[in-house]
């Protein structure tokens, strides 16, 4: 399944956006659950051009410079909402590398494993900032008005991001806990 596809219609139902302003919206808005590199979003425009589901008018921006704005179809807006009201299976569990040496933890010294924990857990708490500064600003942080706005979206999506890194956060600092008080000979190359 193409599933940048329905990304991309999901975004221009909302408006008519450039390249650029989808890009955008991948490396802002999305990023907490959803990316794309540049290399996918134009090739998956020309295909979305192609299969008709979206058109496109070039725009003058400044005094020289073209740009395309893409709009959806009435045919994309069927084919979105139709995906939109399938049911999917969950997802398999993402790939995570950090996770993935945790499992072989007993391979490694335990300063070594200390100091992977710790940088997770500083990466994880700066991470938490970002995401609690922005909720901050969030319109739907003060008061929920209306839950058909493509805000409400972006708001849970966003407060889910939160629930996620705190979860890591304690997490990360109950295994540092845990580690801190093993010995020091049940690690690979104690004495």
């Amino acid at each position: 399944m193409r599933t940048l596809k329905y990304a991309i219609l999901g975004l221009i139902n909302r408006k008519a956006m450039t390249g650029y302003d989808l890009m955008k919206e991948f490396t802002i808005d999305l990023v907490n659950f959803w990316h794309a590199q540049h290399s996918q979003l134009y090739p998956e425009l020309k295909k979305l051009t192609n299969e008709g589901l979206i058109t496109f008018e070039t725009v003058l921006q400044g005094e020289k410079l073209e740009k395309k704005l893409y709009s959806i179809t009435d045919e994309g807006k069927k084919v979105f909402l139709s995906w939109l009201a399938k049911q999917d299976p969950l997802e398999p569990t993402p790939k995570d590398i950090f996770r993935l040496k945790a499992y072989f933890i007993e391979s490694m010294r335990k300063e070594d494993i200390l100091k992977q924990f710790h940088y997770q857990l500083d990466q994880r708490k700066e991470k938490l900032v970002k995401l609690e500064a922005t909720m901050r600003q969030h319109p739907y942080a003060k008061n929920i008005a209306d839950i058909i706005s493509p805000l409400y979206g972006d708001y849970i999506v966003l407060k889910g991001a939160i629930m996620r890194e705190r979860t890591n956060i304690d997490w990360l600092t109950q295994c540092i806990k845990e580690i801190e008080k093993a010995k020091k000979n049940c690690f690979y190359g104690s004495s």
